[in-house]
C-alpha cells in the first residue's frame, strides 16, 4: 500500500463540515451532491510541520493558501459565508484538535453542495469543508525521481484552468501519473498543446541550466504554486541565484544540469532521469540540494527572516 493510501486512513480527529466541527468519519455528502457528480469543487493542499522542540505545528504559508482558494472561488461562482480569516482559523483549529504529533496535510475544500442535476456552476449553492491527515514524504526526496514525459497534455487555461485547483481537473493529473507509474516511472511531466513543458502531474518544475534557475511561467497552463513562489524567492534572496520564468522545450529536460519538482506534496524533490536519460549524472545536484536544505529549514522555523511564513499552532 502506498504512503498516500496509508495516510488517508490516519486522519485528524475532527473535520469542519456543514458549519461545525464533527468527527471526521461523520463528514459525508449525499451521492446526489453536485460536486460528486460534476467535479465542481476547489481545494487547497497545506502542510503543517511538527517541530518537536517547540511542541507545536508550523503551518506553511497558510494566509497565502487561503487567499488563493478565496480568489479562485470566483472562477466557479462560489459564495460561502466564511471569511478568509475564518477559513484560516478553521485550519488552525483542525490542526490543534488533530491529535497528530507528526507532519499534517490540511485540505480545505469549497464545493457545490446542492443536490441538483445539470452541469452548471452559477446559482448552485456552495459550502466549505476541511479535514487533515498525517503525511510524511509524498515522493522520494533523497535519491531522485525517474520521470517520463506524458502522452497526456496539460489542460489549457481556456479549457479547465490549472491555476484553479478544481477537483474535476485532477483527472488530467491522475491519468498522467498513472501512465507513468504503470510504465515503471515515479512521476510524469506534462507538455502543453504547443509541445512546451508545463509542469509535473501535480507539482511545479524547475531546471538548472548554465547556473540559472529556470521555471515555466504562469502563462504555461500551470498552477501558480505557493511552494513554487517560495522557492523562487529563497533562490534569489538567500542563495543569490538568477531565476528566470520562460517556456521550456522538452529536449532541454534532457540536457539541463539539474531538475526538480516542488509543491506542497512534493516539497523539493530532485529528478535524476527523464525518459531514461540521466540528468546531472543521475543524482541530485548542488543547487537542488542547497534549495532543499534551505526550504526545510524555513518550514521548520529555523530561518528568522522567514519565520513569518509559519503559523504557529500548539496542540489542544
Amino acid at each position: 500500500m502506498s504512503k498516500a493510501h496509508r495516510a488517508l486512513m490516519e486522519s485528524g480527529r475532527l473535520a469542519y463540515f456543514e458549519g461545525a466541527y464533527i468527527p471526521t468519519e461523520e463528514a459525508k455528502v449525499s451521492v446526489m451532491t453536485h460536486a460528486f457528480n460534476y467535479g465542481t469543487g476547489l481545494f487547497e493542499g497545506i502542510r503543517a510541520y511538527w517541530v518537536k522542540d517547540e511542541n507545536q505545528h508550523l503551518i506553511f504559508r497558510l494566509p497565502e493558501h487561503i487567499d488563493r482558494l478565496h480568489r479562485n472561488c470566483s472562477v466557479l461562482f462560489m459564495d460561502i459565508p466564511e471569511t478568509p480569516q475564518e477559513m484560516g482559523d478553521i485550519c488552525c483549529e483542525l490542526v490543534r484538535q488533530s491529535g497528530i504529533h507528526e507532519g499534517i496535510y490540511l485540505r480545505p475544500l469549497v464545493y457545490k453542495s446542492q443536490t441538483s442535476l445539470g452541469p452548471s456552476v452559477q446559482g448552485i449553492e456552495s459550502k466549505l469543508c476541511a479535514y487533515c491527515i498525517k503525511l510524511g514524504d509524498y515522493v522520494d526526496i533523497q535519491e531522485g525521481l525517474d520521470v517520463a514525459v506524458s502522452s497526456w497534455r496539460r489542460l489549457a487555461d481556456n479549457a479547465i484552468p490549472s491555476r484553479a485547483k478544481s477537483t474535476g481537473s485532477y483527472i488530467n493529473s491522475s491519468l498522467a501519473a498513472s501512465e507513468a507509474k504503470m510504465s515503471g516511472f515515479d512521476e510524469a511531466i506534462f507538455l502543453r498543446e504547443d509541445g512546451t513543458v508545463a509542469e509535473g502531474s501535480a507539482m511545479n518544475i524547475f531546471m538548472v541550466l548554465d547556473g540559472k534557475l529556470i521555471t515555466t511561467p504562469p502563462s504555461a497552463d500551470i498552477l501558480v504554486g505557493i511552494t513554487r513562489n517560495s522557492v523562487m524567492e529563497l533562490a534569489e534572496k538567500m542563495l543569490g541565484l538568477e531565476v528566470v520564468e520562460r517556456p521550456i522545450s522538452r529536449t532541454e529536460l534532457y540536457v539541463c544540469d539539474e531538475l526538480f519538482f516542488c509543491g506542497t506534496g512534493a516539497q523539493v524533490a530532485p529528478v535524476r532521469s527523464v525518459d531514461r536519460r540521466e540528468v546531472g549524472g543521475g543524482k541530485p545536484g548542488p543547487i537542488t540540494r542547497g534549495l532543499q536544505t534551505l526550504y526545510f529549514d524555513v518550514v521548520m522555523g529555523k530561518v528568522p527572516e522567514y519565520r513569518h511564513w509559519c503559523t504557529e499552532v500548539a496542540p489542544a
